[in-house]
Order: structure tokens, then sequence, then C-alpha cells
């Protein structure tokens, strides 16, 4: 699909980070646009929308990690406009903690956002972009977490792998079933330069406790901490969009965007088929030589994530 003009787009996370810039791509390209967003961030949609040159724009507020809110926005772009082109499942959030002390509510919290909410909208859009039988796309936010693992961010990790697989296997069954008018795409990004440091700020009603003392522990401060830097010394966000968008024009499925981080995930793939063992000394090694032999330099830290 290379023609946007005149047709629809629908994008959740619409109000900042990667979501702003796939909504200014679809505006450059004459898409009608409806933004989704949480309520924590809706009331700026429409200021998003004149930033980003939109002819022709709606703001849907939802939370996409609740069934019945993603078929109220489903609901609200067919019954304006009665067809689904681009779909984005963009919303999601991020912490960094460990699985011992990481609170139940908050695995849940990833979870919901960052992969119920592709199943949720595939389920209703896919039969929709099916009957239309006009080119279709679906963009999926996986991160490069999706790819690869270490240390860290076990649920970011967890959410994002499962991501990736719910499109690998819809990319699959599409191909079973003979549909081919709807292109998947999974965007994998490492760390850049968007808000995800602030994914506190969108926390819902239903997984706050304030009253858990983890909440007021120096190891979740930390954790805040070190999402904040990451993220600000991400690399900068300008051209993301584009770049996305170019892969989608090329009918690419995988859109990595930090080749540093290949090497990490060959290595893994090789521990894989050779009976391995998860190790954060034999991964380095391993990293540094796949990153010598490919003529890169490889990624350094804990990982990399959206």
């Amino acid at each position: 699909m290379t023609e946007y003009k005149g047709l629809i787009a629908v994008i959740t996370g619409a109000n900042n980070g990667f979501g702003k810039e796939f909504v200014k791509q679809a505006a450059m390209r004459g898409m009608k646009i409806v933004a989704v967003d949480i309520e924590s961030d809706f009331a700026d949609l429409e200021k998003t929308a004149m930033e980003c040159g939109a002819e022709e724009f709606s703001a849907v507020q939802a939370d996409v990690g609740l069934y019945e809110e993603t078929e109220k926005v489903v609901k609200y772009v067919m019954d304006k406009y009665g067809r689904i082109d681009l779909f984005i499942n963009n919303a999601g959030i991020a912490q960094f903690g460990d699985i011992l002390t990481m609170p139940v509510r908050d695995w849940l919290w990833h979870s919901d956002t960052n992969y119920h909410a592709h199943i949720y909208f595939m389920r209703q859009v896919i039969p929709i972009m099916i009957e239309q039988g006009t080119p279709c796309q679906i963009l999926n936010v996986c991160s490069v977490a999706g790819l690869l693992t270490t240390r860290g961010m076990p649920a970011y990790y967890a959410s994002k792998h499962a991501a990736v697989a719910l499109s690998e296997c819809m990319a699959y069954e599409l191909e079973e079933k003979g549909v081919d008018n709807i292109s998947i795409s999974i965007f994998c990004p490492g760390f850049i330069q968007t808000t995800l440091d602030r994914s506190e700020t969108r926390r819902p009603a239903r997984y706050q406790a304030p009253d858990d003392p983890f909440y007021q522990s120096d190891a979740f401060k930390r954790s805040l901490a070190i999402c904040k830097d990451v993220i600000e010394t991400g690399k900068p966000i300008d051209g993301v969009g584009e770049y996305v968008f170019k892969a989608m024009e090329n009918g690419d499925f995988y859109i990595l965007y930090h080749p540093e981080h290949n090497p990490v995930i060959l290595a893994q793939t090789q521990d894989v088929v050779t009976n391995g063992r998860p190790s954060l000394a034999g991964l380095k090694e391993k990293v540094m030589k796949i990153a010598q032999e490919m003529g890169i330099k490889a990624a350094s830290g804990t990982g990399s994530v959206k």
C-alpha cells in the first residue's frame, strides 16, 4: 500500500512520542485520522492535530487495555467512515523492576496495554479489512524488547515478546487463509526519545494502589530514574515516522531501527538452537564476536526498548 490520500488511519497513543510522529506522516499523506488516547493525554489531541497539519481529524478517548473501550473506538470509526485502511497499535507503557518485587498489578498493566490491546483491535479490525477487500495495513509497535531479552525489565520484555509472536502468527494465518489485501508490520525500535519514561502519568485507576509500600520504595524510585535516563539519552525521534512509513510502503514485516542490537538478537538465537543457557557474561562475549564479524558496534547496557 503506497497511496494513502483520503484513506482512514486509526492511531492509538496518538498524542505523543511515536504516535504523534505517525499522525504527522498520515497527515502529510492526506489521510483522515482518528487519534486515540487515554484520558490523561486526551486534552491535547486537538493541539496535536493542528501541529501535524491534519486536514480531517477526530479524537477518541479510550483505555485500550479494556476490550469494551476498543469496541467503542472501532464503532466510532465505522459509524463515521465505514472503513479502516491503516491501523496503528502504538499505545504502550514500560517499567524497570524485577520479577520478585514488581506487584502483580504492574504485570497486568503491561500485558493489557502492550499486548492484549493488539489482540482486541486485530480481532475487530481484520474482519473489517477482509470484507473491504482493498489494500490495508496494520502496524503493531512491538519494540526490540520483543526480539531479545536481558535483565531489568521482565514485564516489558514478556509483553513485547507476546506482541511480536501475536503479529507473526496473524501474518501466517492471513497467508494460510489466502488474505492478500492486509499487510502487517511490526516496529521494533530500541531506546528513542519518546515519553515512554512518563508511563506513570498514564496509569489507569484500576492499577493504582498508593498505599502499597512498593511505590514509595527506593527500588521503585530507582526504576523511574533508570527509565528516564535511557529514554532521554536515546536516539532522537526526528525521522522515525518517515522511516516507519517507508518501510510499510516497502512491505517490510520487521521494522528495526537500531542495527547495534542485531548482534544481541543473533547471539540469543544461537543459544536457542545450540541448547545454550542465558548468561550475561556469555552473552557479552558472543555479542562482541558477532558484532566484529558484522563490522558494526554492538549495543551496551541492559538491553533496549521502545
